[in-house]
């Protein structure tokens, strides 16, 4: 465990002092993100981050090959090298994309480019377990198992793309999510099914450091944002994790049936922190074509814009999406290590509650204060009714109404009486 705190204290360290080098860079090479009509943020801002979080996980991965305990992560196949190379080449591209804007056919090429990279270099799902329907484990060979991991790929690196919208955003979720991670893959290590020292618990560890080092300087109010060399870079190394923790691995030579749950983590757990950006995805798709519009016509309609218009600032639906993603990944991963005993479920029950109160609170809190204001408003219009001019005029209109003479109008109340004038110092009265 100590080398891993190493590894991810060097990825840390490395992106934290490394951002404020290339925000300087970015400027000077005009890679700014201009305002749109659908961002959140306000004055242009410098883009790129992603190099400097690229340049911590390959000083973080030169560390682990130094210590003897990671070492054998290295020796024992060629993922993390896979990886590293992967993830530079998927960084250049989304650095060229926030330069010059290229178009969506070419990013998605150079994506597929770069997972067609990373599964030639060693990175495939082997092994598939569907608890469904009796079928077990399925063995993907070649024909099957390349395709698939190249989708898979592309998949994760377009949905955290797609949740890069807010400042902050998409770094502390790829945290939470590649801590999530790690904490899965170190406990197969000490369960005995997997090496304690595997490329997924190096990968997520080297990941999370990284995403920790850059969030200071993206937190709101963002001084740079990662664009898209950074969120794809995140979405490979996190694809690669969860295709490593299960590629290798049959399945079925675990023990007991308590284990069908750690199993089918590795893809449930990109599938929980995800679940909130495709849901998002699926609504605009919907939205907008039922608006006869094209369904990626830009819009102010997401997750995070809806959260704003309820109410939230900026930084309280940042942290409300923070607290979904570690809700989702952190429960998925205490069940699969506690065979879901009832002590989790009641914890994961309340947390829900918890999170559901919180997105709620403002819209709550302004139904609130909207009845208050109508009693307020109807408490006026009781008191202007009892008044006397009121009263007069009511009568007034009755009277004409029926014909009768019109009543005499309430007379003024007096002024009330002057008050004594004070005599001036220094004399007496007589």
């Amino acid at each position: 465990m100590r080398e891993y705190a190493v590894v991810l204290l060097t990825a840390a360290l490395v992106t934290f002092l490394a951002t404020p080098v290339v925000r300087m860079l970015a400027i000077r090479l005009k890679l700014m993100a201009a305002v749109r009509d659908r961002d959140v943020h306000v004055i242009p801002t410098p883009r790129g981050g992603g190099v400097a979080m690229y340049l911590g996980v390959a000083a973080a991965m030169l560390v682990a090959h130094q210590l003897p305990a990671l070492r054998r992560t290295f020796e024992l196949n060629s993922q993390t090298i896979a990886v590293l190379i992967a993830g530079g080449l998927i960084c250049l591209l989304g650095l060229l994309d926030d330069r010059f804007g290229l178009d969506a056919l070419t990013k998605l090429t150079g994506q597929i480019a770069s997972a067609g990279v990373m599964v030639l270099l060693g990175v495939q799902l082997a092994f598939l377990f569907l608890p469904v329907a009796d079928i077990g484990t399925l063995v993907l060979g070649p024909d099957v198992g390349v395709p698939v991991t190249i989708l898979l790929t592309v998949m994760v690196v377009n949905a955290l793309n797609f949740i890069d919208g807010l400042d902050g955003l998409a770094a502390g979720v790829s945290a939470i999510a590649a801590l999530a991670f790690f904490a899965y893959s170190y406990n197969l290590g000490l369960t005995g099914y997997d090496d304690v020292a595997s490329s997924p618990a190096l990968l997520t560890a080297v990941l999370a450091g990284a995403c920790l080092g850059f969030l200071p300087h993206n937190f709101n109010p963002a001084r740079i944002f990662m664009g898209d060399s950074g969120s794809m870079l995140v979405g490979l190394m996190l694809s690669a994790a969860a295709v490593s923790a299960t590629g290798r691995v049959d399945p079925q030579s675990f023990d007991s049936a308590a284990s069908v749950l750690p199993l089918a983590l590795p893809l449930l757990v990109p599938i929980a922190i995800l679940f909130i950006p495709f849901i998002d995805l699926v609504m605009a798709v919907v939205r907008r074509t039922r608006k006869g519009q094209s369904p990626f016509s830009p819009d102010k309609m997401h997750l995070h814009h809806r959260l704003l218009a309820i109410g939230h600032s900026h930084r309280r639906a940042v942290l409300i999406m923070y607290f979904w993603a570690a809700l989702l990944s952190f429960g998925a991963v205490a069940l699969s290590i506690t065979g879901g005993t009832a002590e989790v479920l009641v914890v994961v029950a309340v947390l829900l509650v918890v999170g559901v109160v919180s997105v709620l609170s403002p819209r709550a809190g302004r139904a609130a204060r909207a009845q208050r204001l109508a009693e307020i408003e109807a408490q006026r219009t009781r008191s202007r009714m009892a008044h006397p001019s009121a009263r007069y005029e009511r009568e007034q209109r009755a009277a004409a109404e029926r014909g009768l003479p019109l009543p005499v109008p309430p007379r003024p109340a007096p002024p009330p009486p002057p008050a004594p004038t004070p005599a001036p110092a220094g004399r007496l009265t007589p």
